[in-house]
This record gives C-alpha cells, sequence and structure tokens, in this order.
C-alpha cells in the first residue's frame, strides 16, 4: 500500500510541478507582451522600464461591479529587468459602479526602498492614489509619487465608475 502510494505521488508530482511552471512562463509571457503594448502605445515608457529599480506588470486585470466591485490580477516583478517573483492584486471599491472592463497595469519603483516595501508586503494603494492611462506622451509628465508610478492600459469592456476604494498586493519570490 506505501509503496503504490509512493508512485503514485512519484508519477503526479512531476506533472503537478510542470503545471506550476507552465503557468508561470505563461505569466512572464503575457507581462512580456503588456510591456511591449506599453511601449508601442507611449515610446517614452520606455525609459521608466530601463531607469526605475523595478516594476511589476499585471498583463491581465478584471474588473467588475455592480454597487460594490472588485478587481484581481496576477503579474510578475522584474528587478532590472530581470523576472524575481509573482504579485497578485486584489481591489474593492464602493460607489456609483457599473459594468465590467479589463486592462494591464505597470507599477514603477523609483529606488531600492520602494522596491523592497512592495517585496516585504508592505504594500497597498489607498483611494487617493491615482493612475495615469496610457496614450502617446502620457509618461512625459508623470512624477513618482512616494516612490511609485502607475499606469493602466485598457484592454476592453465598458465600466461606469465614480467609485473610491484601493489595491492590495502580495508578493512571493520564485
Amino acid at each position: 500500500m506505501a509503496a503504490t502510494l509512493l508512485v503514485m505521488t512519484a508519477l503526479a508530482l512531476p506533472a503537478f510541478v510542470f503545471a506550476q511552471d507552465s503557468k508561470d512562463n505563461k505569466l512572464i509571457e503575457d507581462s512580456k507582451y503588456a510591456k511591449e503594448q506599453f511601449i508601442k502605445t507611449d515610446s517614452l515608457m520606455q525609459s521608466l522600464f530601463d531607469n526605475s529599480a523595478g516594476y511589476v506588470i499585471f498583463p491581465n486585470v478584471g474588473k467588475g461591479a455592480i454597487g460594490v466591485g472588485g478587481a484581481a490580477g496576477n503579474g510578475i516583478l522584474f528587478e532590472r529587468g530581470k523576472t524575481v517573483g509573482k504579485a497578485s492584486m486584489k481591489q474593492v471599491s464602493v460607489g456609483f459602479q457599473f459594468g465590467g472592463q479589463a486592462y494591464r497595469e505597470a507599477i514603477f519603483f523609483e529606488n531600492a526602498a520602494a522596491l523592497d516595501r512592495f517585496k516585504q508586503n508592505k504594500f497597498e494603494f489607498t483611494a487617493r492614489a491615482s493612475a495615469v492611462a496610457v496614450t502617446t506622451g502620457a509618461a512625459a509628465n508623470v512624477k513618482y509619487a512616494d516612490g511609485v508610478m502607475v499606469f493602466t492600459q485598457e484592454k476592453g469592456g465598458l465600466m461606469y465608475e465614480a467609485s473610491v476604494g484601493g489595491q492590495k498586493f502580495e508578493y512571493t519570490p520564485f
């Protein structure tokens, strides 16, 4: 009986590990594609990707609401251009809102201190935080606030909203 259980575990484990690696690799590829799309829309963002202490890209964030809303997405944290871990984002909002949308989000960290706050899971946005919608030239006039700069890019959907809410993040190193 124990031998059978051991053999079954040994056979199942590689499939589980491969599936997890495959999922992570897909998220990494999606994040790299999202980076290309940000730069394609606003070439000035290339400098942010090249010069920030780090950045996290959430390539697929889904958001929906009828009165109370929520959003969630998974992303990859890059430090000096190298993948270093995974991140998840959750958002809850309250106010006049209806609909659903999909978007990308990129968060840039100005310095090691801001990046470390994120990596230590001591990072969240309050209702006061704002993101810049990526359009041609948008990156030219944006400044870091508390060591952080946020950009979003709509992928689809329609959302009517006058709400307040915050984003909470969780980081897991590779």
